[in-house]
């Protein structure tokens, strides 16, 4: 007796799968059938692969004499070095922006990209960190900077020095082979050749055979950034403030240009003047205003005294022609009726 015959009979026949829906084309709603994979191999004449279903996991297809991209490899818009970086995270485990500003740059420019490159470095200005090298260390500095001096120095001097002449080629190398073709009409009936290879000599006068350019330098490293307060909306006194007036020439208008007057007085940097206070302005009429004053009461009393003096001397006269006394009187005479 079989192990399956001593099993007992199943209480639920198992049922068959049923079939896939049929998938709608997408589009006009039409009945056609949505098809994955290249139709049959007879039946391929005007396909066109557009998706990455239609490659079926395989590679382009040689009969279709069109652009074909399976796996998206060789897209235009899909080359290598796009624009989607992978995460990178700092020494912090903070996700590194940086990677996105240092996209396309050289890999020792220096880029500030955080808020530290505007904080004042306080490491820097620890006594400790401004403690002098050792004797040692000077004389090491001091010894590999004279060696890379030296060393820039020396090329410059080679190549300008015609005396110094280039290296010349090393001793000749012979090779034998035996030819393919044997026979006297070949070769002089020579079984074997030797031929000598040596280099040419160099001419170190000979000019350049290539024309080397030079390409310009890259830009360096950006400045750390300054931070500015928001911008704020101009005002009307800041923007009459701002307002510069054209340059005008009092003496000079070759094109005849009709100016007005205001524009020319403008000109000259009148309406740019300082304008002082109404303080300083009240204390400078105070002043002139007493100047004035003050000059006033001298001129009253300079023709006050003008005028008693001419008086005093018609008086006088008067006196005299009633006394009888001519004109012709001293005046000692005159003085005695004054």
């Amino acid at each position: 007796m079989s192990l399956l015959a001593a099993l007992p009979a199943p209480r639920h026949q198992p049922s068959a799968p049923a079939p896939a829906a049929p998938v709608l084309a997408a589009g006009n709603g039409s009945t056609a059938l949505a098809t994955t994979g290249a139709p049959p191999y007879p039946r391929r004449k005007g396909f066109v692969p557009r998706r990455q279903d239609d490659f079926a996991d395989g590679g382009a297809y040689p009969e279709l004499p069109l652009l074909q991209y399976p796996l998206d490899m060789g897209r235009p818009d899909e080359q290598k070095g796009g624009k989607t970086l992978a995460v990178s995270v700092d020494m912090n485990g903070a996700v590194n922006y940086d990677a996105i500003l240092r996209q396309g740059q050289r890999a020792n420019k220096v880029i500030h990209s955080g808020h530290q490159a505007l904080v004042p470095k306080v490491d820097l200005l620890d006594p400790q960190n401004l403690t002098r090298p050792d004797d040692e260390e000077v004389e090491r500095t001091a010894k590999e900077t004279l060696e890379a001096l030296n060393k820039r120095v020396n090329s410059k001097l080679a190549t300008q020095n015609p005396s110094t002449l280039p290296e010349q080629p090393g001793a000749p190398t012979y090779i034998k082979y035996t030819p393919s073709q044997q026979g006297a009409a070949y070769a002089s009936g020579a079984k074997q050749r030797i031929i000598k290879m040596q280099d040419m000599p160099i001419d170190p006068l000979e000019p350049p055979k290539f024309r080397h350019t030079k390409v310009p330098r890259g830009t360096g490293s950006p400045p750390v950034p300054v931070m500015h307060s928001p911008p704020r909306p101009v005002t009307a006194e800041d923007h009459a403030n701002w307002k510069i007036p054209p340059c005008i020439s009092n003496w000079k208008n070759a094109k005849g240009y009709t100016i007005p007057l205001d524009k020319r007085l403008a000109a000259d940097g009148r309406g740019l003047q300082v304008r002082q206070g109404a303080a300083a302005s009240g204390v400078w009429r105070g002043a002139r205003g007493a100047m004035l004053a003050a000059k006033v009461a001298q001129l009253q009393q300079w023709w006050g005294s003008c005028f008693a003096s001419v008086l005093r001397a018609v008086f006088c006269l008067l006196l005299a022609t009633a006394a009888g006394l001519s004109y012709g009187c001293r005046a000692h005479q005159l003085a005695d009726f004054c």
